[in-house]
């Protein structure tokens, strides 16, 4: 009986949970946000010796990535990547400021969150890391999803809709 009750228990607490957790397993996964998000000196923090990160300022050639190009306002093209994170199935923008923007991405399976965070970092260049806050592989999710949000950023910024 006792067993009963905790299954319907458990079930219901799945079924109330609010659309944003979309993971069956809430936040049970999301582990903790790490210390050093944010700039610190005009940078982005490194990726950890782990395939699960991707920056446009990494040494390690594997954890590379470019860094997203604009021609317009620097404060607009920051705007639209806003709006390009928004878009992304599992994402929450979580600070936005005019040279910053940190976004959590939440995997609809498990609810395993991603930190990514974009830096203007010069006129013309927005740096970019994006890393899993638990596990050791991504199996590239990190490097499609930057991918993804740069066509998506490019296209908008031409004018075309992803």
């Amino acid at each position: 009986m006792r067993l009963a009750l905790l299954i319907v228990a458990c079930a219901l607490t799945v079924l109330a949970s609010p659309p944003a957790l979309a993971s069956p397993f809430g936040r049970l996964f999301a582990g903790a946000p790490p210390a050093d998000l944010g700039p610190k000196d005009g940078r982005l923090a490194p990726c950890p010796a782990r395939p699960n990160c991707v920056s446009s300022t990494a040494s390690d050639p594997a954890q590379q990535v470019a860094p997203l190009r604009y021609a317009s306002d620097a404060t607009a093209a920051m705007h639209l990547l806003a709006e390009c994170v928004r878009a992304e199935p599992g994402a929450s923008v979580v600070t936005q400021r005019p040279d910053y923007l940190h976004a959590e991405f939440a995997s609809a399976a498990f609810g395993f969150v991603d930190d990514v965070e974009f830096h203007l970092a010069a006129a013309g260049r927005i740096d970019v890391r994006s890393a899993s806050r638990l596990g050791y592989s991504d199996f590239g999710v990190n490097r499609d999803r930057v991918e993804a949000l740069r066509a998506s950023f490019e296209a908008r910024s031409s004018g075309r809709q992803p």
